[in-house]
């Protein structure tokens, strides 16, 4: 089997009690790391059998090796700090908060493989199915806090520090090929955030232009994916954010569906399907499935989204001659 796929899960599952508590003993040192790997592995084996089980073209670890779905990234890479942003989670009723974003306070340095050693466990175990593998996508590492991303004392400017960020995943992706990784998918919730009006007055506000911003992340995120080998599908993950049912920013797709269809090179979409409108967000990422496309068939993605002009975008994206067919 080989992407697109009709319908495949999209997030991380939700943890299983023993996992939570095996976590919470972790980090109070009542458990060893060896010990809380092994409560890890078990989780996981048991998610892919149940996915295997009903019947799911991809196959997950439900990221439960994180602390989240941006965790793993930030933690396996020194030289992140966190600041809070201008940029919180809402809800119909209510705001629950500003949203905590990674910056760089020291120069960045890949410790340790981000998610490839995850990617070799869920490959040795999953039976049935093309195993995923899940990573935080680079224009997350800006987005939220723009000019604060970086200090200045650190990097000089913005493109230097987008410059170290586009090595770190081109190692990662590197390691990933060696481990025979075919399916890697990019969650982004800076390009979606960046349709939000509100959103796109923050960053006014701080001295930058928002059209320019989503130029550039497609150009960061053609680069650090530019070497993946011809066997590896890479999907981008469109996320307008999640915490318990709340989100970060609402619009459709149209302030960034020039760049995004015509000018991201990845193979398949995942949109959030319903712009502005979240009810569905929290089971989503308790197992639904969300609508994919990969270019030359996006068309799918682009009626998810139920915004005209995205769907134009996608129609002339799939009739261009030279699209990559995968």
């Amino acid at each position: 089997m080989t992407p697109p796929f009709h319908v495949e899960h999209i997030g991380s599952f939700v943890r299983p009690p023993r996992l939570i508590e095996a976590a919470r003993a972790h980090k109070a040192g009542r458990i060893d790391a060896m010990a809380f790997g092994v409560v890890q592995d078990e989780c996981i084996r048991e998610l892919v059998a149940f996915e295997e089980a009903i019947g799911v073209p991809t196959v997950t670890d439900g990221e439960f090796r994180r602390r989240s779905w941006s965790a793993g990234f930030i933690d396996a890479v020194d030289g992140f700090g966190l600041r809070d942003g201008t940029l919180g989670f809402r809800t119909e009723t209510a705001v629950m908060g500003v949203a905590s974003s990674p910056y760089a306070k020291a120069p960045l340095i890949r410790k340790r493989r981000i998610v490839a050693d995850d990617y070799r466990f869920l490959k040795s175990v999953v039976k049935r199915g093309v195993p995923k593998v899940t990573m935080a996508s680079p224009p997350v590492m800006h987005f939220f806090l723009g000019p604060k991303a970086f200090d200045a004392a650190v990097y000089r400017d913005r493109e230097a520090y987008l410059a170290a960020l586009t090595q770190i995943y081109r190692d990662e992706i590197a390691e990933l090929a060696r481990e025979g990784c075919t399916y890697l998918q990019l969650d982004d919730t800076a390009l979606p955030c960046n349709c939000d009006a509100s959103a796109r007055a923050d960053v006014a506000a701080r001295g930058e232009d928002a059209d320019a911003l989503t130029t550039r992340y497609a150009k960061l995120i053609n680069d650090a994916t530019a070497a993946r080998p011809a066997g590896m599908t890479v999907a981008i993950h469109l996320c307008r954010g999640n915490l318990k049912g709340a989100w970060m920013a609402e619009g459709g797709y149209e302030p960034i569906a020039e760049a995004l269809f015509d000018q991201v090179n990845v193979d398949v979409f995942c949109l959030d399907p319903r712009p502005g409108q979240h009810q569905d967000a929290g089971a989503r990422d308790q197992g639904r499935t969300a609508p994919s496309a990969r270019r030359g068939g996006a068309l799918r993605a682009a009626r998810a989204s139920r915004h005209q002009p995205a769907m134009r975008l996608l129609e002339r994206r799939r009739q261009r001659s030279d699209v990559h067919p995968g």
